[in-house]
């Protein structure tokens, strides 16, 4: 039964997805979508409204709306941080998304503007921050935790007792051994394994797959 209502920050598929999410597996009805006026191509999206997001509060007022930002990674989550931090300056109540298909095992409520999608597993003793997107399928190990304004891809795993500090960005399929330190602003690599705590702001790619000398029908697979 939907009984709030949402305005959705963005418009592009980042957007487009949360609407489809808060439609089919939440209490939330989509109402509109926002964005800088600079940025509206048209007077609709995805079947709704687009308003200015400089008249947001005027045209769908905070006492009876909530918002959501629905934007992604780019500069290490700053962006989307800016809109969240925007939309409570204009007095909203930020909307959270987190699917009834994921296994939300923690006893640790999130912050707010947090986007968790189906087949995470978040074991008990785990504190998410405010403005966290986790994608499908990670694995998020006991008594971690992960501060505001981060982005965890897909099947990730974390293991027990990890701090991910803040703007954060977890690549596809990486890997992080339990008791260390994520620093803030750290860009971890798909496919990267991290054994030991991160620097501020440091980059950490896997080693590259290489292309072998030989066909794939002139290798025997028994």
């Amino acid at each position: 039964m939907k009984i709030k209502k949402v305005v959705i920050i963005g418009n592009t598929s980042n957007a487009r997805l949360a609407k489809y999410f808060f439609t089919i597996d939440s209490e939330y009805e989509p109402a509109a979508f926002s964005v800088d006026s600079q940025y509206i191509k048209g007077n609709e999206f995805e079947g709704l409204p687009v308003t200015p997001f400089e008249d947001l509060e005027k045209n769908y007022p905070p006492s009876e709306y909530e918002a959501f930002v629905a934007v992604g990674y780019t500069n290490m989550n700053k962006i989307r941080e800016e809109l969240y931090n925007k939309c409570r300056e204009k007095g909203y109540t930020m909307a959270n998304y987190i699917s009834s298909r994921c296994s939300f095992l923690t006893q640790y409520p999130t912050g707010d503007n947090c986007f968790i999608l189906e087949d995470n597993t978040i074991q008990p003793f785990v504190k998410i921050g405010s403005n966290v997107v986790l994608w499908s399928g990670n694995h998020i190990g006991h008594d971690v935790t992960i501060e505001d304004h981060n982005f965890i891809t897909s099947q990730v795993v974390v293991s027990g007792f990890v701090t991910i500090k803040r703007n954060c960005f977890l690549g596809v399929n990486a890997t992080i051994r339990d008791g260390i330190t994520i620093a803030p602003e750290t860009l971890i690599a798909a496919g990267a394994i991290i054994m030991k705590d991160t620097v501020e702001k440091g980059v950490y790619l896997p080693p590259r797959s290489t292309l072998f000398d030989k066909k794939s029908d002139e290798i025997k697979i028994s």
